[in-house]
């Protein structure tokens, strides 16, 4: 595919967190922004330019098996993760791919450090490997949910001085090993508002389509809104780095939000430009003595 792809590091620009900063999720983020987009029908045709792009480099990426990509997308209840993830990757070879959704840890995984189910999940060389939560979750909702961290059986020297600044310290490190061993990270936060959670979680309960998307639990978990825009704010100020830079995504229009995703993984696989390998002489030849073998089968059959 060939095409003019500006596009796509200029809004990637405009959407990630320079290392360093000093977040103020509410203050600084325009949940209904869409910066470098015009209209619902421009963003539509990006969108569908970026999951082209999407199926050529992955295929690109699967046969160097050199790379391994992992995107990381986080959102509070109803922020659109599995939306986003079902039109962005919709081109690519599922083969390819893998999604993982980390739910409730089970007890296996408390017998564990918290990093252990996580780096199970991880892709391997050539894939792309999506976790839908992650291990952000871990300074998120154990943060808002102290009981969480209870389960956890930590030793008491675990639980001494700041375990947040500790966990960002971690998962940076954690993250570093992973970018300079071959997986680069990708890191999403959808982000909406209030308004518009409300918004969805009401089209949930009067659309018998999306019942089962409803969940009580996830209206009750409004009370800690403040709460998360504080960790989210926090995660992002201490975890977007120059090896795992995170991107805060718009997401209150889920056109822009997809689009917007989209242009960010394109613009990773763009940035590693994996190629097809190229065989050498000798298996060359062999290829064109086999290739003239079938051709003269085929004269012989007619």
């Amino acid at each position: 595919m060939t095409g003019d792809t500006r596009w796509i590091e200029a809004l990637v620009d405009r959407l990630r967190v320079p290392p360093g900063t000093k977040v103020r999720l509410a203050k600084d983020f325009d949940t209904h922004a869409t910066p470098g987009i015009a209209s619902k029908e421009q963003g539509v045709e990006l969108l569908a330019e970026g999951v082209e792009l999407l199926a050529e480099y992955q295929a690109r990426l699967a046969a160097q098996d050199t790379w391994g990509v992992l995107v990381v997308i986080q959102a509070i209840d109803a922020g659109g993760k599995d939306g986003t993830i079902r039109h962005v990757m919709s081109g690519v070879n599922p083969q390819g791919v893998a999604v993982h959704s980390f739910k409730v840890p089970s007890q296996e995984e408390l017998d564990h450090d918290y990093l252990w189910r996580y780096a199970k999940r991880l892709p391997a060389r050539g894939q792309i490997g999506i976790f839908n939560r992650s291990h952000y979750e871990e300074v998120l909702v154990v943060r808002i949910h102290p009981e969480l961290l209870d389960r956890q059986k930590l030793p008491p020297e675990a639980r001494d001085g700041d375990v947040w600044q500790q966990r960002f310290r971690e998962i940076n490190e954690w993250e570093r090993h992973l970018s300079g061993n071959g997986i680069r990270i990708v890191k999403l936060l959808l982000n909406i508002s209030k308004e518009e959670q409300r918004r969805r979680f009401l089209q949930r309960i009067d659309d018998p389509k999306r019942h089962w998307k409803f969940s009580p639990a996830d209206v009750h978990e409004r009370e800690h809104w403040d709460d998360y825009q504080r960790a989210f704010s926090e995660m992002l100020t201490h975890t977007s780095t120059e090896w795992a830079p995170w991107h805060v995504i718009p997401a209150d229009r889920k056109w822009f939000a997809r689009a917007a995703a989209a242009a960010a993984i394109a613009s990773a696989l763009i940035e590693l430009d994996p190629r097809f390998p190229a065989v050498d002489e000798e298996t060359r030849r062999e290829m064109l003595e086999l290739r003239a073998e079938l051709e003269a089968e085929g004269g012989a059959k007619r």
